[in-house]
């Protein structure tokens, strides 16, 4: 069982704990593959609770997987959906359409799903894919090809709003312009990263500008079914592509660029390390250079009033970058934080990123007290909030405690990522977790990498060996066989360890190219782990969804 199942198993048993820490947990059982682990555990919590229809609907659902537990399963999930709406009869419907011939019930499917369907936007995102994967099975078990057909075109059995493809990069949203604060509209789905415009009287401020031209422009032209005033000022919130290769699509009514006074060295910094992984870059461009020169740097605190609209530029030491901007509209309640809560710390792939400068960055933010925090990309928006910043603050300060005494009581990397630390603090600030658990792997990494050598006391990283040279030992403990690693890579993924059943299996097909077993393994362990890393971790589902080849096509 994985670290973030085990994470989330214990923060689902405390008192306060959310009914989303509970949905993404059932999530991460299923797609592991750990239906039996899944079933006791929510059995047990709804024994706990009885009057919880969402708990009884979880455990019914995970029941309705195992052999020879239908009718019990289809028990649990009717009495759900008679002590309350909504999630048990998703839960019930995607059950019932996952027994054969939807056991006898495809009209109970079709009454719960289409009920669904009329108030999805009471269900976290993403969550229709599957609906209509379900529906499509009910549909035909009544004989309506036709809505089948069409369900089908519609169905998959990812429930987030991510969708993917080596033409278009990857995106956290479907395109669409949302109205934040009076004035205020971000462009979702048109790139990697959102491009935010903040209407004035007199003009247009554009806050950060995507990460190609075609991009910029597309969000722009969206914008413009809303206005056509010209945009004077663009606001860089840092250096990284994804927030500045789109500039001069911006930039054609003649706007001034304005970024913080480190933005050149971060330019240079990026454009100087490796390319990043996965779909972060469309149009299967592996790097590219940016060239932005901005018109003004910001080195400290400044007011600037545009179009009647006051906006604070606030240089903030760290976080993702050294080159952070935070704005900041008093009038509308409203910071944009750029990326500086991006869980990585930095890119993955670059030497930068400071847990302190994030920790000063956030106090920042606090002390501003605003009512809405806009960040640079959907999915931090939507958990790193306002509310849950007070919280966050204080366990990301209990971890980055915990992590630099481990390293100097001589713990590996690997053996502080074991602690599976959750501070108390999290106990009584629900709002916090989930931002917690996206960050935590990730700031252990950075901080233990900042404070580190490259060798450890036990002899960790004195030698170095090649995948090709651990593929032939392994080979050879296994007898030459390429069904060694393929029997290997099974047991490990019905243990629910398919990330390292992954790396198995790669080295077998180091040692055994082209084996059809191994070939067949891969792709059915690159699609769980597409799966697994849908709500907690978009870097390694973009990482697994390059692998996989996956074509992805946005959520409705």
């Amino acid at each position: 069982m994985n670290m973030e199942i085990r994470a989330l198993a214990q923060v689902a048993t405390w008192p306060d704990a959310d009914r989303r820490t509970k949905i993404v947990l059932a999530s991460q059982f299923m797609t592991a593959g750990l239906d039996q682990e899944g079933f006791g555990f929510f059995s047990a919590l709804s024994d706990q609770a009885q009057d919880d229809a969402l708990l009884l609907a979880i455990a019914g659902a995970f029941q309705s997987r195992l052999e020879g537990q239908a009718e019990a399963a289809i028990a649990k999930l009717d009495a759900a959906t008679s002590l309350d709406l909504g999630l048990p009869h998703y839960y019930r419907g995607i059950s019932l359409a996952g027994l054969a011939e939807c056991a006898g019930r495809a009209e109970t499917v079709v009454a719960d799903l289409e009920f669904v369907l009329m108030v999805k936007d009471q269900f976290p995102p993403g969550f229709m894919r599957p609906v209509h994967a379900a529906l499509s099975r009910a549909y035909v078990q009544l004989g309506r090809a036709d809505a089948a057909a069409q369900a089908r075109s519609r169905a998959g059995h990812l429930i987030t709003d991510y969708w993917a493809n080596p033409r278009d990069g990857f995106r956290f949203a479907p395109r669409r312009l949302v109205e934040r604060a009076p004035g205020v509209f971000v462009a979702q789905g048109y790139d990697f990263a959102d491009v935010s415009f903040v209407v004035t009287d007199q003009g247009v401020v554009a806050i950060d500008a995507a990460s190609t031209p075609e991009h910029a422009a597309a969000a722009l032209r969206e914008l413009r079914t809303i206005t056509e005033l010209p945009v004077t000022h663009v606001i860089l919130t840092h250096a990284h592509w994804d927030h500045v290769g789109g500039l001069e699509a911006l930039t054609a009514d003649g706007a001034t660029v304005i970024a913080q006074a480190n933005f050149p060295h971060e330019l240079a910094h990026q454009n100087s390390g490796p390319p990043p992984i996965g779909y972060y870059l469309p149009g299967g461009h592996s790097h590219r250079v940016a060239h932005v020169k901005p018109d003004q740097l910001v080195d400290e605190r400044q007011q600037l009033t545009i179009g009647g609209v006051d906006f604070s530029l606030i240089p903030i030491p760290g976080g993702e970058t050294d080159d952070g901007l935070v704005i900041h509209v008093p009038s509308l309640d409203v910071v944009f934080t750029g990326d500086m809560s991006m869980p990585y710390l930095g890119s993955p792939t670059l030497a930068e990123g400071s847990a302190q400068g994030l920790f000063e960055a956030m106090q920042i933010v606090i002390d501003l007290r605003p009512r809405l925090l806009i960040h640079g990309h959907p999915s931090l928006t939507e958990n790193f909030t306002i509310e849950a910043f007070p919280g966050l603050l204080a366990a990301l300060r209990d971890l980055e405690q915990v992590i630099t005494a481990e390293i100097a009581n001589g713990l590996t990397l690997v053996e502080i990522l074991r602690l599976n630390h959750l501070p108390d603090v999290l106990k009584h600030q629900p709002a916090a977790v989930m931002p917690y658990l996206v960050t935590r792997d990730s700031l252990i990494q950075r901080v233990y990498r900042q404070r580190t050598g490259y060798w450890h006391h036990r002899g960790e990283g004195i030698e170095r060996f090649s995948s090709d040279e651990l593929a032939a030992a392994l080979d050879l403990l296994g007898g030459k066989s390429a069904t060694a690693f393929s029997a290997t890579a099974l047991e490990l993924d019905r243990r629910g360890q398919q990330a390292l059943a992954l790396h198995v299996v790669d080295l077998g097909l180091l040692a055994h190219p082209d084996a059809p077993e191994l070939v067949s393994r891969r792709k059915s362990l690159l699609d769980s782990l597409v799966a697994q890393n849908q709500v907690l971790n978009p870097f390694k589902f973009m990482h697994y969804a390059a692998l996989a080849n996956l074509e992805l096509a946005p959520a409705d």
